[in-house]
């Protein structure tokens, strides 16, 4: 008889997915405890990072059948957190509400609403008006016309809005990487740095992808017009998703017969866009200052490469005013140079790079050289190059784990003892997801 020759390895598999699961639930939890108790709490919150991020490097190995169950156990204690890692927020918050008392969000920053939502803005964005789009804004007025002035509710509400974009852009997915799509939602809506800076931080980035991954969804499935609709309103939460509609138009002229598809596919994308923007800033009601308000100024201290090399230059000029400011500026428009070549590589190879990577690429180097870095940048690339380049997974989880602790939670920078505290938080929860790893059982060899 042979009943003694049934393997015992699926079940193993299983059921470390299962641990996996709740080692990365556990890390989240951690996370929103330590965010919770302030700077005494910083151990907490490294220990659950580490807890999360080697979770999510083992699922892909040992995960779950259930993605979407890892997804709400791993993003839903974030929900009762704090803001994590920036409080950006509360500026989307405060825009809310000074639509809704007329004043213009696009020539004021929060200083001019005052009250207890406005006290929570940085100083440095204290009097900065809004960079971002009519989208967003309504977002913002949206939200803040059900929570108020409360501060808990609105950030609870705008982290909702974020998990729901996120959930979209699980829902697509499988259309834009038919081939791989459990890699890429693991890849992308399981991320560490997704959940902990996007929902945890509720960052309106979550908007802008989501928006973009459902368009470029459309775009694959040859609906162009709903396509440039949607990356459109993605561009009005905030300006680099308008790349987007270069790859919309670019999947229209491949489906499109005749004479030059190529133009045509442009100018009908342009039109779309165009009425689309027109109505959408109409229903917003805020005007068109959202175009002027683009160049709005960034924190000094920004740690993207031009503002470094900018800020290093500038000391050579210490005591030339003129020379040092004009120093910086040479290195934004380096920057600009830099991003402009990248593109124009990805278009001249567009053919043997692909529409989906060419467009993560290009927002990957809008990210790299543009003259603002936050971790949570490198999300806009993330989903079309993982989608078309399934070979770039480890290297983009690479980066993504790099980025992921490099931002205190509160936002500001960090001293000795709070890196110490942080070190000393990785160290133990590394040393903890190593006591969960169960060993695996050998397979019963059949006689």
């Amino acid at each position: 008889m042979r009943g003694d020759d049934t393997t015992t390895g699926p079940a193993p598999v299983l059921r470390r997915g299962q641990v996996q699961t709740a080692a990365g639930c556990a890390g989240a939890v951690l996370v929103t405890v330590g965010a919770l108790l302030g700077r005494p709490g910083l151990v907490h919150v490294y220990a659950g990072l580490a807890l999360l991020v080697l979770a999510w490097w083992r699922y892909d190995r040992h995960g779950s059948a259930r993605p979407w169950v890892t997804l709400a156990l791993w993003a839903g204690p974030l929900l009762a957190a704090p803001p994590l890692f920036s409080r950006d927020v509360y500026s989307y918050l405060a825009q809310g509400l000074m639509i809704a008392d007329g004043l213009d969000v696009y020539r004021h920053g929060p200083a001019a609403l005052g009250g207890p939502i406005a006290e929570r803005v940085p100083a440095v964005w204290q009097d900065t008006p809004s960079p971002y789009g009519p989208v967003s804004m309504l977002v913002s007025r949206a939200v803040t016309a059900v929570t108020g002035e409360h501060a808990a509710a609105g950030v609870l509400a705008m982290r909702l809005v974020a998990l729901g974009a996120l959930v979209l852009i699980g829902l697509v997915v499988p259309l834009l990487a038919p081939g791989h799509a459990p890699a890429v939602f693991r890849l992308v809506v399981l991320n560490p740095l997704v959940l902990i800076h996007l929902v945890g931080g509720a960052h309106n980035d979550a908007l802008m992808v989501g928006l973009l991954a459902v368009g470029l969804a459309a775009a694959v499935r040859d609906r162009p017009v709903v396509a440039a609709a949607l990356v459109t309103a993605a561009t009005l939460v905030k300006a680099p998703a308008a790349l987007g509609l270069v790859a919309v138009a670019v999947l229209w002229a491949a489906r499109s017969p005749g004479r030059r598809p190529g133009v045509r596919a442009s100018l009908g994308t342009g039109a779309v866009a165009a009425a689309c923007t027109v109505v959408v800033t109409a229903v917003a009601g805020t005007g068109y200052g959202w175009i002027g308000a683009l160049d709005t100024p960034i924190s000094s201290d920004n740690w993207s490469p031009t503002a470094l090399l900018g800020r290093w230059t500038a000391a050579v000029f210490a005591h030339d005013d003129v020379g040092a400011a004009l120093s910086v500026q040479l290195w934004r428009w380096a920057g600009v140079l830099a991003t402009l070549i990248v593109a124009g590589l990805v278009w001249t190879y567009r053919n043997r790079i692909g529409v989906l990577p060419g467009l993560g690429l290009v927002l990957l180097a809008v990210v790299a050289f543009g003259p603002a870095l936050r971790p949570w940048y490198v999300v806009w690339g993330l989903l079309p190059l993982a989608a078309g380049w399934p070979g770039s997974h480890r290297r983009l989880a690479v980066l993504c784990t790099v980025l992921t602790p490099v931002v205190l939670p509160d936002g500001y920078a960090a001293d000795l003892t709070e890196v110490l505290a942080a070190v000393l938080g990785v160290l133990l929860g590394a040393a903890v997801s190593g006591l969960v790893r169960l060993p695996v059982p050998a397979r019963a060899v059949p006689r």
